[in-house]
């Protein structure tokens, strides 16, 4: 059987849909064959098993996100740039792959070492940005905070209104979900501008 790109594509995206909707324990592989409209023999061709094809998503969300992250943070520079430059870079690859961060979650939770060992090898290394921050405080340009709760304050203020999106439209949003795009647009300000106005002196 000849291997089609095409085809390997509308299985991954169907399996996104279906991991999102019924979690990694709650998938089933007839459900993503169904939804790619292919038989599931075409889809163990393609791909042996589920916890392989949700490795492979895996890897393609690490591989997305880490190159864009470090080409922001790795700016020599203004601390403050760097900070509004990764808030709005980062809030916008999570809206257009909203699957990543629950997908990043169940791995955390189902296993850890082996999205450790993937993120390493894709180069991503936070101790520099530690350093920098490290400098500013010693300049006297930023308050004396620990870099590991600056980095974790500014990535939790991103991330969580889109892993929390059902409440967030609808308990903040009282149901209106076309307003959580805009939502989205005001955080990178409002979220760059909190993580600076708490550190800036």
């Amino acid at each position: 059987m000849k291997y089609n790109k095409d085809t390997s594509e509308k299985i991954l995206d169907s399996a996104i849909d279906i991991f999102q909707e019924k979690g990694f324990n709650g998938t089933r592989m007839q459900a993503i064959a169904d939804k790619a409209k292919i038989n599931k023999s075409l889809l163990h061709y393609y791909f042996k098993s589920k916890d392989k094809l949700f490795q492979i998503i895996i890897e393609k969300a690490v591989k997305l996100f880490i190159p864009r992250v470090l080409k922001v943070i790795n700016v020599e520079g203004d601390i403050f740039q760097m900070i509004r430059d990764f808030v709005s870079a980062y809030i916008d690859m999570l809206r257009k792959n909203p699957h990543i961060p629950s997908f990043i979650i169940n791995e955390i939770n189902n296993n850890p070492e082996r999205l450790l060992k993937l993120i390493k090898s894709s180069g991503f290394n936070v101790d520099f940005v530690k350093v920098k921050i490290q400098e500013d405080i010693d300049k006297g340009i930023i308050r004396d905070i620990s870099p590991e709760h600056l980095l974790l304050n500014t990535l939790s203020l991103c991330i969580f209104p889109l892993v929390a999106k059902p409440m967030v439209v609808g308990i903040i949003l009282n149901g209106e979900e076309d307003k959580f795009e805009k939502l989205l647009d005001e955080r990178k300000k409002v979220v760059a501008n909190f993580i600076i106005d708490s550190i800036k002196i």
